[in-house]
């Protein structure tokens, strides 16, 4: 039994862990805009959200801020409004697989399906085949790794914890310390994944408020990743901060 156990957790470690890990290792680029280096780059997974998804999307465009949805492909297919508004409010729309679970636990037939059902429900909704993927909890495994290649992979600068629940003065100052030029910022527009809290996105939404408004005297533009120029989405790829 103890030997049987042992070669399962290291048929782990090789399938999902080495894999995970070479991807944070080797993924240390940062994006460069060449035509503006002040641009900042707001990411948002696990939605569409019926509740906060709508209200983010008018903050975004109060403030004249663009952003990029990893979304999941089930729920998209739920609320394909939300991704239409998404499209006709100028926002990247890519996929976080179908479901949101970790492709450590995931055999590639499976993490193929994902992937196929995510890209045909955001696909059937705008029209365009999205290009961009971010893994659930940035987890690879040795499948994953080499079957997303045919996507941009964009992992994350700073990653706020926003998934939790807490004081809103809390995460605008967590944002107020890493909103950096060049960044990626990993937030969330849904609460309802495992570890997460379902209120959490309501914090998130009215810290980013703040965060918009203390930063306005900084030359800092809020864009998607689509408006980086042609030839420069390779660069993309940057270093993760670990969500556990």
């Amino acid at each position: 039994m103890f030997l049987f156990l042992m070669i399962l957790f290291i048929a782990f470690i090789f399938y999902a862990i080495i894999p995970t890990l070479l991807h944070r290792l080797f993924s240390t680029k940062s994006f460069h805009d060449s035509q503006n280096n002040n641009a900042v780059y707001l990411t948002f997974d696990d939605g569409p959200n019926p509740l906060y998804t709508p209200v983010l999307l008018d903050l975004l465009k109060q403030y004249n801020a663009k952003g990029t949805f990893f979304v999941l492909g089930e729920r998209a297919k739920q609320f394909p409004d939300l991704i239409l508004r998404m499209k006709e409010d100028g926002h990247t729309i890519g996929i976080h697989n179908n479901k949101h679970t970790s492709n450590w636990f995931t055999d590639p037939f499976t993490f193929q399906n994902q992937l196929n059902k995510a890209v045909s429900h955001v696909e059937e909704i705008t029209g365009e085949k999205p290009i961009y993927y971010r893994p659930p909890w940035g987890h690879f495994n040795l499948f994953s790794w080499i079957a997303a290649k045919k996507f941009k992979i964009i992992m994350w600068k700073y990653a706020p914890r926003d998934w939790n629940v807490m004081e809103r003065k809390k995460l605008t100052q967590r944002l107020l310390d890493n909103i950096k030029k060049e960044s990626i910022i990993l937030l969330h527009d849904c609460g309802e994944t495992l570890g997460a809290d379902n209120r959490a996105p309501g914090v998130m939404i009215e810290a980013l408020r703040e965060m918009f408004e203390m930063t306005k005297d900084r030359g800092l533009l809020f864009k998607e990743l689509e408006e980086n120029p042609a030839g420069s989405a390779d660069d993309l790829l940057n270093q993760s901060t670990t969500r556990f």
